[in-house]
């Protein structure tokens, strides 16, 4: 065997091999969280979106945050306990490792990327919520829009609906019209809900062509909705 082959046996022993062996990066778990995470859960205590609130998750029951009312019966009564080894699981496959739930992400199939973004959890869900330096938000999850205080434009003062059309009068002096598919409308009762009796307009689409308005309770449905063609 000659030298320059011996050599370049050598090199490939010493050369770190890639993937999994690589050590999982946290500051791209926190892109992957942006993109596929953040939409649907906070890292805020107690703030809940369309899932659960992530922070303290290490060690917590599943199915046991007392602030989230939403829990499936599946994850509910799983009895499992969120540790590396499930959480890597669940992430992987939601549907194989607890039949049932509710949870509408596919999962990530990447072994790294889901390294990655475990990486990131573990830190950014701690109580003290620090991470590489930064807070336990981030900017992400739970970044909700405060709607205390609008501006006119955007506080309604009444809606009627005629025909297939939603007639929106806002605190400006303006009427705005949509069509019925194109406007929704919500409830906020938390902290960055509306103020009773002032509905928020926010705008949705593209194009300026949808909107949700936003109520502090469903009571207000039946007060600013109404029914005429005048």
């Amino acid at each position: 065997m000659n030298r320059a082959v011996i050599i370049a046996i050598f090199i490939l022993c010493i050369s770190p091999r890639s993937g999994s062996s690589a050590e999982p990066d946290a500051t791209r778990g926190r892109e992957l969280f942006g993109r596929a995470c953040a939409a649907c859960h906070s890292l805020a205590p107690d703030k809940n979106m369309t899932g659960p609130s992530l922070a303290g998750l290490w060690g917590r029951k599943a199915g046991s945050l007392k602030s989230f009312p939403r829990y499936s019966e599946a994850l509910k009564s799983a009895g499992a306990i969120w540790d590396d080894a499930i959480l890597d699981s669940w992430l992987k496959d939601p549907k194989a490792v607890i039949p049932g739930n509710r949870m509408v992400f596919s999962g990530v199939e990447d072994d790294p990327a889901r390294a990655d973004l475990l990486a990131f959890l573990k830190g950014a869900t701690r109580p003290d919520g620090v991470q590489t330096g930064m807070t336990g938000t981030m900017g992400m999850g739970g970044d909700v829009p405060s709607l205390k205080a609008v501006p006119p434009g955007s506080q309604v003062k009444g809606i009627t609906y005629c025909g297939d059309t939603y007639s929106v009068a806002t605190a400006d002096g303006q009427t705005t019209q949509f069509w019925e598919r194109n406007l929704r409308f919500k409830t906020d009762s938390g902290g960055d809900g509306p103020p009773a009796g002032i509905p928020a307009m926010v705008g949705a689409g593209m194009v300026g062509d949808r909107a949700s308005v936003i109520f502090a309770s469903p009571e207000e449905f039946g007060r600013f909705i109404t029914s005429t063609c005048r």
